[in-house]
């Protein structure tokens, strides 16, 4: 037995209605953040505390250190962290609640919830964060808190791979927009430099992933997908049988989930996260 891909896919899009909610900005506004990117920074970093833009930046690899430290840590003297998260449930709930109406919420939020309270942690600080907050008393709070956890556990891997593979925040970025994953206004969304940019190609360039012209090469191509490959065998790695099983078991249904998410509108692709539909 394996995670598939798919299962993945639909656990990103059910936790991904945070980034693209139209209303976030003003949401988070509204208890004191200041712009939508100190609310994306504050409220997927609150599970950890009120951590340094250090830890921070540790943590999400892709983002340019200045993107980070514009946001924290003043966020938590400009929102109280109890209110940040508390937000950001309340974007979640509002975002699935349309496309989660045929669903039986119920019974998913409880399986996918099995699923991540029998992996092991270490190494993945984000996730461990996630999991370490109290479980919603709703059946869409419990499922996106759930989707979360995993979600921030694949990433996690994600991070650890990318950065075996000697691939920098910008570096990994730009491989992603030559390998068509994200739009050409990555560089933007992510805080980097044109300059930053530029450097991250020639990186890239000189291990023949992309060509003179950032284009991505065959090798390239190759490298971006065993980076997947490798991303999905670590993060199934402390699945155990049940939880596997649980995982193909409910792999229909969360997938029904996910593509009837993306049609109430919840949900975007292409976009910046770069997941794909499942």
């Amino acid at each position: 037995m394996s995670v598939t891909r798919s299962f993945w896919q639909a656990i990103e899009v059910i936790h991904d209605v945070v980034y693209f909610a139209p209303d976030s900005k003003q949401r988070y506004e509204a208890i004191g953040l200041k712009g939508y990117w100190m609310g994306y920074v504050a409220s997927r970093s609150a599970a950890l505390g009120t951590p340094p833009p250090e830890v921070v930046i540790a943590l999400f690899h892709g983002f340019a250190p200045r993107l980070i430290q514009r946001a924290v840590p003043d966020a938590w003297s400009m929102g109280s962290r109890d209110e940040i998260l508390a937000t950001r449930l309340d974007l979640a709930r509002d975002a699935l609640a349309p496309g989660l109406a045929e669903a039986d919420v119920e019974r998913l939020a409880k399986e996918v919830s099995a699923i991540w309270s029998s992996l092991d942690f270490a190494g993945k600080a984000l996730a461990a964060a996630h999991a370490s907050l109290a479980a919603p008393d709703d059946p869409i709070g419990r499922l996106w808190h759930a989707a979360t956890i995993l979600r921030e556990y694949r990433g996690d891997c994600h991070v650890a791979i990318l950065t075996a593979a000697g691939l920098d925040g910008a570096a990994a970025n730009a491989l992603a927009v030559a390998d068509g994953r994200v739009s050409a206004k990555q560089r933007e969304m992510r805080g980097w430099t044109e300059e930053e940019w530029t450097e991250a190609y020639e990186r890239l360039r000189r291990r023949a992933w992309t060509d003179e012209f950032a284009a991505i090469t065959d090798s390239g191509r190759a490298a971006r997908a065993q980076i997947e490959d490798a991303t999905d065998r670590v993060s199934a790695s402390s699945f155990d049988e049940e939880a596997q099983a649980r995982t193909i078991t409910l792999e229909d249904a969360l997938v029904s989930a996910a593509r009837a998410i993306e049609a109430s509108g919840a949900m975007q692709f292409p976009n910046p996260v770069g997941v794909r539909a499942p």
